[in-house]
């Protein structure tokens, strides 16, 4: 680890099912090329076409949410990498009955400010153009390897609002490490957070805190904000601001801004920091870049002896990501990262100790914050959020696959709330019969119980 790395606070925002090509791919940047999208489209099987050859362009979209939402799960993305199937057919196979511009929208892409924030952001800081989702795959598993380096050999997550087939997720985390070396750290929400399915995070609920809490934290002192902190978006409801399909993407962009320009208003806060910004997995949205296996980069390896269906061999579809600060240069960097990058940098940092495997042998980026002798200055003091276009409603009355797996999972929360408040837990069993609105609702109050309780002692 480089002796002279400045920074003292990570902030990292995760945002939902999106790919490069899709939110990137049109972004070029001052010091070196992108490698963005690809203007010949993409070719399927003959089996679906009759002309084997056929090609489906890659063109620009203003779609800011696709109903329905792409399929991402393993199989589904095994498919969509198969170079005789591909991202379009698979889609097609999903949802037979929409219209064929529906579908294209799957390779669609933003050109160069449509999304006003993130090409704001792209073209003052660095780019990653070759950050992979860590397994080809849906979001938990891939949110696991951002925490913990390791799915601990599974690919699938609950599929419905009464699927229990959720598995135990008791690996130590980076959050484990950082209090084991007395490093300060915080996770930010605001709903439900996905991070408290990992079971040690339970011993660890008094570092969860609101959003609200967060744009606090970064108006006080610069030595008292966190030296980590994890920032998880709203994932459903009327306040969803995640990106994940079918929610508006503006309202990422919005976040993503009000995130920035907390930060950059606090002149200490923001000359010790480094903003990472990362989507977790594509979403089933084409990237043109093939993710590579092992074979071709020792990085993409099995992070431990757990596996399930698959070898955990090769990395999943490329994903957009940032690194903002002013010690990054405006540049684009073409070296291979996934999400456990971002634990062997906090690991070699702190010194750690890697998380498994696969975080042990990733690529870092370190380097990146040690090429200027001073903090730049030409960097934008504030994003102007005025630009963004006004936030389409958000229909809590569809959800998402993501959402039904968070429903799941508060089912478990639930059976700890029954030891204090059996009543209110029937009451919630009736309430959650509902419908989608009700469901989210009653989970939200679940996460928002338990981490309450759970705080005090109770449980």
């Amino acid at each position: 680890m480089p002796q002279n790395d400045p920074i003292e606070h990570v902030i990292m925002l995760m945002l939902e099912n999106h790919s490069f090509d899709q939110l990137l791919g049109s972004v070029q940047v001052v010091n070196g090329e992108v490698d963005g999208v690809n203007p010949n489209g993409q070719p399927h099987s003959e089996t679906d076409y009759p002309d084997k050859n056929h090609l489906i362009a890659q063109l620009p979209t203003s779609e800011r949410f696709l109903d329905p939402d792409p399929r991402h799960d393993h199989p589904d993305v095994l498919r969509q990498l198969d170079a005789n199937y591909g991202f379009v057919v698979d889609y097609l196979q999903a949802y037979p009955h929409t219209d064929f511009g529906k579908k294209s929208e799957v390779m669609g892409y933003y050109k160069l400010g449509e999304l006003p924030i993130l090409h704001t952001l792209a073209q003052n800081f660095a780019v990653c153009d070759r950050w992979f989702s860590s397994l080809p795959g849906p979001t938990w598993p891939n949110r696991y390897f951002a925490h913990s380096g390791t799915s601990k050999g599974h690919v699938d997550m609950p599929t419905s609002v009464f699927d229990k087939g959720w598995h135990c997720y008791d690996q130590p985390t980076i959050f484990t490490r950082l209090s084991e070396a007395g490093k300060s750290w915080r996770i930010y929400y605001e709903g439900m957070p996905h991070s408290l399915t990992l079971l040690r995070q339970w011993e660890h609920v008094i570092n969860y805190y609101s959003m609200e809490r967060f744009f606090e934290d970064t108006a006080g002192a610069a030595a008292q904000f966190p030296q980590y902190c994890f920032i998880e978006p709203c994932y459903s409801g009327v306040n969803q601001n995640d990106q994940h399909p079918p929610s508006d993407v503006m309202r990422g962009e919005l976040l993503i801004g009000q995130i920035y320009n907390a930060v950059r208003a606090n002149d200490d806060l923001w000359k010790t920091a480094l903003f990472v910004l990362l989507w977790d997995e594509h979403g089933g949205f084409y990237d043109h870049c093939s993710p590579p296996d092992e074979r071709q980069c020792p990085q993409a390896c099995r992070p431990d002896e757990n596996i399930d269906s698959f070898e955990f061999d090769r990395f999943g579809v490329r994903v957009p990501a940032l690194l903002i600060s002013p010690w990054i240069l405006k540049d684009s960097i073409h070296t291979i990262f996934d999400h456990t990058s971002l634990l062997r940098y906090l690991s070699d940092k702190w010194s750690l100790g890697p998380l498994g495997n696969r975080s042990a042998k990733a690529n870092s980026f370190a380097a990146e914050l040690t090429k200027l002798q001073s903090a730049r200055t030409d960097v934008p003091e504030t994003l102007d959020l005025s630009k963004l276009p006004p936030l389409l409603p958000n229909n809590p009355t569809q959800l998402s696959e993501y959402q039904h797996s968070l429903i799941s999972f508060s089912h478990l929360l639930e059976q700890e709330l029954w030891k204090i408040e059996a009543q209110k837990v029937g009451e919630r069993a009736v309430r959650i019969l509902d419908g989608p609105e009700a469901q989210v609702l009653v989970a939200t109050e679940r996460f928002e119980k338990f981490l309450s309780y759970k705080a005090a002692g109770t449980i």
